[in-house]
């Protein structure tokens, strides 16, 4: 589905924004409070724990509310029920907060790595389940972006178009070399791919390569070509002796 594509760039900016509005002492103050708490917290209480006013402490726990880092809801302290108005009340949400520039992807090498282990077969080592199930995912992105779009028929120029969505969501930084090539300016692995370049470049190929099929474009591969400071891997032509500029007239 598109979401697939568009969804690591949006929680990215999710998580700049929540950063943003936790830059201002007393509200970062009364989150960390009411996240140590242990139950749901009042405006008074909120106030109480920042010395500030309760009008004051419903403005900054709105903002953390729209934010995504605390949820309100009407209910009478410790759960007895009052007649009258019942009281509003905080409670942090699961949001986990997460900023890195340039953009990381530990999360989704972790996950791929998650599912080697726990589909690995008798027939195939550690590395082997791990470069299948990283082609498999890039596989099942392509094909839920192509279903979601329908764009017909993708050659090589069109195909990297469409391609760049998710490399720039994922934290790629693509840079149109030449018409029918693409260069990663950032690795989203890094610094793990210094570690285990052989492991984690062979996983970021193969999942580069699982979404050129799934998305079914022809005319372009993922391949290894480590630079400094770049991804080591690049989306080129099938023929590494295609020239990639187009013929000119003499």
């Amino acid at each position: 589905m598109a979401s697939d594509q568009t969804a690591p760039a949006d929680a990215a900016g999710s998580a700049i924004d929540s950063v943003s509005v936790l830059s201002e002492d007393s509200r970062r103050r009364m989150f960390s409070f009411i996240r140590r708490a242990g139950h749901a917290v009042t405006r008074d209480e909120a106030a109480a724990s920042v010395g500030i006013s309760r009008k004051l402490a419903a403005f900054h726990l709105d903002k953390l509310v729209d934010a995504g880092l605390l949820r309100a809801r009407y209910e009478a302290p410790g759960g007895i029920r009052k007649v009258g108005r019942r009281p509003k009340v905080y409670e942090p949400t699961d949001a986990q907060i997460t900023v890195s520039i340039p953009d990381r992807r530990h999360e989704l090498l972790a996950d791929l790595l998650l599912d080697a282990v726990l589909t690995e077969g008798a027939d195939e080592n550690a590395t082997q389940a791990a470069m299948r199930t990283a082609g498999q995912r890039g596989r099942q992105l392509g094909e839920a972006a192509r279903e979601e779009t329908r764009p017909g028929r993708l050659g090589p120029e069109r195909g990297l178009t469409v391609c760049e969505g998710l490399l720039e969501g994922y934290g790629y930084e693509p840079v149109r070399e030449a018409p029918n090539r693409l260069r990663l300016r950032n690795c989203p692995f890094h610094p793990l791919a210094a570690k285990a370049p052989d492991l984690v470049c062979g996983m970021n190929q193969a999942f580069l390569s699982g979404y050129l099929t799934g998305l079914e474009v022809g005319g372009i591969q993922a391949v290894l070509a480590p630079g400094p400071g770049a991804c080591c891997v690049r989306l080129g032509p099938n023929s590494p002796g295609h020239d990639d500029q187009p013929p000119q007239d003499h």
